[in-house]
């Protein structure tokens, strides 16, 4: 029997492959029609359309999950041949005119106009989300927005392979060792390891974020440095991997989408289920940020500059701002590296949000896709409830996208007790020479963050599959990840995971406050590098006309936010996954990030108040935060944990800004 076609809580990742993908999606999307058609009919048709599609939804996120973390040719192209025909039918649903019309009828039934709470609130979006997405366009308008949804999900997956294929085909092998003065050995031993891998001579060096972030930041070696700067900021830009096209197919796509649906552009057309509302809203709270920041930012540069005592190209701003917080701090990044072994970092996080949230995290075993990943249940600390099961694969492979992500996998039922699945993905510094995996504070931050995206899913008490969990607008989702960034600041906490290891001694309290003072080194920097990409992202959705080259005009916004001068060759954008990989994605919604950094910023100033590890407040996070998903306004969600509306002025004082 095809694996793919019955909803299971254990996945058999063992017996899934390529030739049960298109079968199977045949069978689910004719399962699904045959639902939508007695969705038409139901007398309570807005319950019926929550499950309508949940089969096809898990076999969809199953295979795009394997396409994500176990990609293979055959995986691939039937991936991309499933894409146009699931997206067709996605796209068919709000424009299916029987079923608009039984959810209207049902809207102005006494039924409908008498529901409350979160029902309430699902009708009102649903049927907000039916006009937004075409349910009122004539026959001719509908038909091309279906065109152009199935043509947005087949550009963007083109986008994303390029940019894996361009990153792997590229790497550096270095024979001379003299040559690697100033890489740690830990980033020596896995160049050596990654060479061994590939039968070579030498240490190997590639595009995958562990490796590069060590040569930039590191090696002394200006050539190698700019070879590689160069190889990793002009990724999918020309060549067999080529992405500049599609960007214009995109952009193009998106807006064309837009003005269909009857609005300017396309940050418009997302935003407005946002808390953002519109993209001159979210523009506006970039610009103020920018403002607040620019000034310190330009002192940072030409401190740095002064520093260096020459004038920096953008592979020198890495070492030598290493360089500088070494000086001004005495502190070396590279000096946490012992404390923060993987598995004391992962199980010391599950022991500080067992004990604040209520919960219990166990290892226990499920099939899984490599042999790397691990697998566990959350228990509910009090009742013993099953709440939810999740897979953690944590390490860089070539047949795995980069980046660190969380997603779903199947979304539970509160009011039957059956339990949420997720997973979360990053790309850290692998075991090497026989040590465990010894991760840099950076990549411990990553999966607090990640485990603070996937709690918000294994946590939900919603009852609606479509409001639960990280079904939130865009700008509030990375409020419950970025949050958990601050634990990996506070001393009662760091003294949980950070364990050297081999002696299993806590971070020393000089090497810890070194670490606070260097906290806000170059914040500034930080701030503008994600406020450019949010100017970028903006920039080309609502302003750009298509008559200048688009790499050229989002390169021109971007170096009013580098330190250092690009070059001619630069091409960020073409490798910008964040903005061009799916349909929507963070495309004109990147200024998310420091939105909810905002929210995560202020929102953590009542742990500090009344306890980091307080179990009072952690219970109000999750009942009030974590629980809620979509079922409330975000806004009014916020105010109920704090009582008040966010305080902008927390960020910048976090970042030292005020």
């Amino acid at each position: 029997m095809n694996p793919l076609l019955e909803v299971k809580f254990q996945i058999p990742f063992d017996q899934i492959r390529a030739e049960h993908v298109e079968p199977a999606m045949d069978e689910l999307l004719a399962r699904a029609a045959r639902s939508l058609e007695a969705t038409t009919q139901a007398a309570d048709p807005l319950m019926a359309l929550d499950d309508m599609t949940e089969s096809l939804d898990w076999a969809l996120n199953v295979v795009r999950h394997l396409e994500s973390v176990a990609t293979y040719p055959e995986l691939r192209a039937a991936f991309n041949a499933i894409q146009p025909k699931t997206s067709a039918f996605y796209s068919s649903i709000p424009l299916n005119d029987a079923l608009w019309q039984a959810i209207k009828k049902y809207a102005a039934s006494p039924a409908g106009k008498a529901l409350t709470g979160t029902k309430g609130r699902f009708l009102k979006k649903t049927v907000d989300s039916f006009k937004r997405a075409g349910a009122d366009l004539d026959d001719k308008g509908k038909a091309r927005l279906k065109e152009l949804d199935v043509a947005l999900a087949e550009v963007t997956t083109k986008f994303s392979e390029n940019v894996l294929d361009a990153t792997n085909a590229w790497d550096l092998v270095v024979t001379d060792e003299a040559r690697l003065k100033g890489l740690p050995p830990q980033a020596i031993a896995m160049a050596k390891a990654s060479a061994e891998s590939k039968k070579a001579e030498g240490w190997r060096f590639t595009l995958q974020a562990p490796s590069y972030m060590a040569v930039m930041t590191y090696l002394e070696d200006a050539e190698i440095r700019e070879k590689m700067w160069r190889a990793y900021n002009s990724r999918a830009a020309s060549g067999e991997h080529n992405n500049r096209e599609l960007i214009v197919k995109i952009l193009g796509l998106r807006k064309e989408k837009a003005q269909l649906l009857g609005f300017q552009d396309f940050a418009d057309l997302v935003l407005e289920d946002r808390m953002a509302h519109t993209g001159a809203k979210a523009q506006a709270f970039l610009d103020d940020l920018r403002a607040k920041t620019e000034r310190r930012y330009r002192e940072e540069n030409q401190e740095l500059e002064a520093f260096a005592g020459k004038k920096l190209e953008p592979w020198d701003v890495g070492l030598w701002s290493e360089k500088q917080r070494a000086a001004l701090y005495d502190f070396d990044e590279e000096a946490l590296r012992p404390y923060f072994p993987l598995a004391s970092v992962v199980n010391g996080m599950y022991q500080i949000f067992g004990k604040i949230l209520g919960i219990k995290v166990t290892e226990t075993q499920m099939q899984v896709w490599d042999k790397d990943v691990k697998t566990y249940d959350v228990h509910d600390a009090k009742s013993g409830a099953h709440l939810g099961s999740f897979y953690a694969d944590w390490y860089p492979r070539e047949n795995k996208r980069g980046g660190a992500w969380m997603d779903s996998l199947l979304t539970g039922n509160v009011n039957e007790g059956k339990p949420n699945l997720g997973l979360i993905c990053g790309n850290l510094t692998p075991p090497v020479d026989g040590k465990p995996a010894l991760l840099t504070h950076r990549e411990a931050e990553t999966i607090f963050h990640e485990f603070g995206h996937l709690l918000h899913h294994l946590l939900t008490r919603v009852e609606v599959r479509s409001l639960a969990g990280t079904n939130v607008p865009w700008d509030f989702v990375e409020l419950p990840s970025q949050i958990m960034e601050n634990w990996c600041w506070e001393r009662e906490a760091l003294d949980t995971f950070a364990r050297h290891y081999e002696t299993g001694a806590t971070l020393p309290e000089e090497l810890f406050q070194k670490m606070k003072r260097a906290k806000t080194f170059r914040a500034a920097n930080m701030q503008m590098r994600q406020l450019g990409f949010g100017f970028v992202d903006l920039g080309l959705h609502r302003l750009w006309d298509g008559k200048e080259d688009v790499i050229a005009y989002a390169n021109r916004m971007i170096q009013q936010f580098s330190a250092a001068q690009l070059t001619d060759d630069y091409a960020m954008i073409a490798s910008f996954t964040h903005l061009f990989a799916s349909p929507v994605a963070y495309g004109a919604g990147y200024y998310s990030y420091k939105w909810a950094e905002v929210l995560d910023a202020d929102a953590f100033t009542r742990f500090q108040k009344e306890g980091v590890f307080s179990e009072a407040v952690g219970h109000d996070y999750r009942d009030k935060i974590l629980a809620k998903g979509d079922s409330e306004d975000p806004a009014e969600l916020y105010r109920s944990f704090m009582g008040r509306d966010p305080d902008p002025n927390a960020l910048l004082q976090r970042a030292g800004l005020a």
